[in-house]
């Protein structure tokens, strides 16, 4: 039976994608690296200081991933507290609602530093509804590396078998995979250039996975097994 669920945050529970395209972009420009669409994909779902480590061997910049980490964080700080219509994924609150009212146990496992998550669950009140919340910045891998989800799962109190994980990206997925967990892929209008073909369910609407759904599509795959 599902006992946990376990949310990414960046392109699950909100739509902050466009935020840090605009702040990657104008790090790149201050430090004069063209990066192209490409090899930005590839970076999506890894965290930011993981992203700089990448760059900073590929271009072979004099900056540190610490300094570039911090440009792209200044640069993501004025953009999110200047945007007053970043807002929650449509669906995505009254999922965890759901989810929580039935007695399922919520832990965040997202690639954003602890400060970004915290700034988000503040904004839209999301810390009643969860038991815990990871930070990828803050282990020693990053997704694809299946790290943070052994943890979240660690973190609920149950099984890995015992968890679904909700994630939007390639590197997520194969994240979730590799912790041995029962992964959906969030295939929406959001995502772009992603794989879901590693997913175990691929939805393009919360709606799907409301609590009994999820129950019985989880059942169903355990049965099948």
């Amino acid at each position: 039976m599902l006992k946990a669920v376990i949310f990414d945050m960046d392109g699950v529970i909100i739509d902050s994608e466009p935020l840090h395209y605009q702040a990657y972009h104008q790090m790149f420009d201050e430090v004069g690296i063209d990066v192209s669409a490409e090899l930005y994909d590839s970076l999506t779902g890894k965290s930011t200081i993981n992203v700089c480590k990448q760059l900073k061997d590929h271009f072979s910049l004099n900056h540190s991933p610490e300094e570039l980490a911090t440009i792209k964080r200044r640069h993501y700080d004025v953009i999110f507290d200047n945007d007053k219509d970043f807002d929650l994924i449509s669906g995505v609150r009254s999922l965890i609602e759901d989810y929580h009212e039935n007695g399922l146990t919520l832990v965040l496992g997202s690639s954003a530093t602890m400060a970004s998550i915290n700034r988000i669950f503040k904004r839209f009140e999301l810390n009643t509804y969860f038991k815990d919340k990871l930070s990828g910045a803050e282990l020693k891998a990053s997704k694809p590396h299946p790290e943070i989800f052994i943890k979240a799962a660690q973190a609920s109190g149950f099984k890995p078998e015992e968890c679904v994980v909700i994630e939007d990206a390639t590197n997520g997925i194969e994240a979730a995979k590799g912790a041995g967990i029962f992964c959906v892929g969030f295939d929406s209008e959001h995502s772009k250039n992603q794989d879901y073909s590693k997913a175990d369910l691929v939805i393009n609407d919360f709606e799907e996975i409301n609590f009994n759904r999820i129950q019985s599509i989880f059942q169903g795959k355990l049965t099948s097994k």
